[in-house]
């Protein structure tokens, strides 16, 4: 015969009388929580390449990597956004959080149960006071089952808040992945862009040093040049070409990263060359510091985080309250099947109370842990909003020194080409010497390169820039605590892709993700599918 007791309800008691208790039904005993107000200064400090034109000019889009103007980054971004598998892993791991606020929230819901059971059992012929010799019998029983805890000091109310704001987190964190793969896509797009550009300069360079070996070997020929001088072509000749290799390695190594940013193997994928950098400089939407807290999903995750963290201390207060467990179970049983009356029935119930009186100090030091963790979630929040700050100051300090350099390095360009020229003219005129040729040779092409790695870090800043300022996210695209709800309690279909909330979304077709090989687009370079 089955006996099972499962808890009908948990009811708190205070210091008061039963009556009392009922009146407070519900009692929060989390603090209340508020947002740490910040005193922020009113504009940066720092200054950027930056327009504003419209008021819309001041709001940061959030496909960001348009203001580069560059068709093929932007299908990029699109495949990344897409099937990138750690931004898919992302988006799972917050679905996985909305799951457990349903599993918190049962607990506030009565469960219901069907029980059930049969056994055939055999007695030993040698038993004493065997019944009429029989060995055999059936054994079968069935009935209902029901528990429910109401929640009088909000214990279980908290735990699901706060798996709500863990919830909000995890949306956070993923806005937070898919703008830092978006940066990291776009950096090492304009990395591998600068690699062209200095690609191209070598082979311009080469091109010319090629004609300066044959120019040195006619004035040999001619006896107007020693054969030092063709040694010395011959130098800065091999010395480019093999410099041109290693910049040609570095750009492989940078295309096979963004490969696997958009999902594809890096065996089958390729970027075709082109000899520019970007096409211009963004104007990058700063704002103002003020608004900044709302704009970083790092921050946003920070603060659900001391929000959880608040409501923990709810729940370790909550233990140092008597509860009364109230049990009931009830069904028939019987040495047969006939068990569908009333003299086969049975029912229990029961109470327990449980008032903690010496636990060796166990409930005040998970209340002083609770207290300790939040305080350290503050000073977490402080430290990230700190962060975010001097990233923003970092960035506009760098794209404003770095503007400024490349537009002096751009005018040392012309200057050394003019140089280059002219020595190079003068040494067939017979008039200069092919050292001073030679060094106007070199000083170009370190200008020339100089000026195009810091015009990639330039754009690489711009990148930083955008991103400290978190990429056009808001705090208000984070779900609602209420949407973070994955299913509702009698909901049987859809169980595998919850409808999305907050912007997170996950691809429900694998195929979309799965094909890892790059199509060739025609008279262009071989790149992903959007």
């Amino acid at each position: 015969m089955i006996h099972r007791f499962l808890p009908f309800g948990r009811i708190a008691l205070a210091c008061g009388a039963a009556t009392a208790m009922l009146a407070l039904s519900g009692c929060d005993l989390a603090p209340n929580y508020e947002q740490p107000k910040f005193v922020v200064p009113d504009s940066w400090h720092g200054q950027a390449p930056f327009a504003r034109a419209t008021p819309a000019d001041t709001v940061m889009p959030m496909d960001w990597w348009t203001l580069f103007n560059d068709p093929l980054l932007t299908s990029l971004e699109a495949k990344l956004t897409a099937s990138n598998p750690d931004l898919q892993a992302s988006a799972e791991r917050f679905i996985q959080a909305r799951a457990m606020v349903v599993k918190a929230r049962s607990e506030l819901l009565p469960h219901l149960a069907l029980a059930a059971g049969a056994s055939d059992n055999k007695q030993s012929a040698d038993r004493l006071f065997r019944y009429k010799g029989e060995t055999t019998a059936t054994d079968e029983s069935y009935g209902g089952l029901a528990s429910w805890e109401p929640d009088f000091w909000s214990a279980i109310r908290n735990h699901v808040r706060a798996q709500k704001q863990y919830a909000q987190e995890k949306a956070a964190d993923f806005a937070l992945s898919r703008l830092s793969l978006q940066a990291e896509l776009a950096s090492d797009y304009v990395e591998l862009r600068g690699y062209d550009a200095q690609i191209a300069i070598y082979e311009q360079s080469i091109g010319y040093y090629e004609k300066a070996l044959k120019i040195t070997q006619n004035q040999l020929a001619n006896q107007a040049a020693p054969r030092l001088d063709v040694a010395r072509a011959q130098t800065q000749l091999y010395n480019t070409q093999a410099a041109k290799l290693d910049v040609e390695a570095a750009r492989a190594v940078t295309e096979h990263a963004i490969a696997v940013l958009t999902n594809t193997a890096p065996s089958g994928f390729h970027i075709a060359s082109q000899s520019r950098m970007l096409s211009a400089q963004p104007a990058i939407p700063t704002g103002i510091p003020s608004e900044l807290l709302q704009r970083r999903p790092d921050i946003a995750a920070s603060e659900r985080e001391m929000a959880q963290a608040n409501r923990e201390i709810g729940i370790a207060r909550a233990a140092f309250y008597p509860h009364i467990s109230l049990n009931v179970g009830g069904g028939f049983a019987q040495n047969g099947f006939d068990l569908a009356n009333l003299a086969n029935s049975l029912w229990t119930y029961g109470a327990s109370f449980e008032l903690p009186l010496f636990e060796g100090g166990l409930r005040r030091a998970e209340l002083q842990r609770s207290w300790s963790g939040y305080r350290e979630t503050r000073d977490t929040y402080r430290s990230k909003v700190l962060n975010a700050f001097r990233e923003v100051e970092d960035g506009l300090s760098r794209t404003d020194r770095l503007n400024l350099e490349n537009n002096t390095l751009e005018k040392a360009v012309r200057a050394t080409l003019d140089t280059q020229n002219m020595t190079m003219t003068l040494y067939q005129g017979g008039v200069g010497t092919y050292l001073d040729a030679l060094f106007s040779q070199v000083q170009t092409l370190d200008t020339r390169i100089h000026q195009v790695e810091v015009a990639t870090r330039l754009f690489q800043a711009d990148v930083g820039l955008i991103r400290a300022l978190g990429g056009g996210w808001n705090v208000h695209l984070m779900p609602t605590m209420d949407q973070t709800l994955s299913i509702e309690p009698l909901q049987y279909s859809d169980l595998h892709h919850p409808a999305p909330v907050g912007g997170v979304t996950i691809s429900q077709d694998p195929a979309t993700f799965e094909n890892l090989r790059a199509t060739n687009a025609p008279g262009g370079p071989v790149i992903p599918s959007p």
